[in-house]
């Protein structure tokens, strides 16, 4: 049985189409950068989810405790910070 569930979600995920990140616009940029600095943080790279969700991901931000990745929703507000 456990098997079954093991394949059944491999295929699942197999056949599932693949989103594409885009390039956020310059003033998306400008407000991700903002919301990074506000958590003593800076660099990285910067993108828009593509699914409709309004996501932003700012990847490999320096930070004085190490790099990170951010998660910000469609106000640019931080939801999730994870170590890189």
């Amino acid at each position: 049985m456990n098997k079954l569930a093991i394949a059944t979600a491999a295929l699942a995920f197999a056949v599932s189409p693949a989103f594409a990140d885009d390039d956020p616009t310059d003033d998306e940029v400008a407000k991700i950068k903002e919301a990074v600095a506000a958590w003593g943080c800076e660099g990285g790279t910067y993108e828009k989810e593509t699914e409709g969700t309004g996501v932003f991901e700012a990847e490999d931000v320096k930070c004085k405790a190490g790099q990170y990745d951010f998660r910000l929703d469609k106000d640019f507000k931080v939801f999730v910070i994870t170590a890189d």
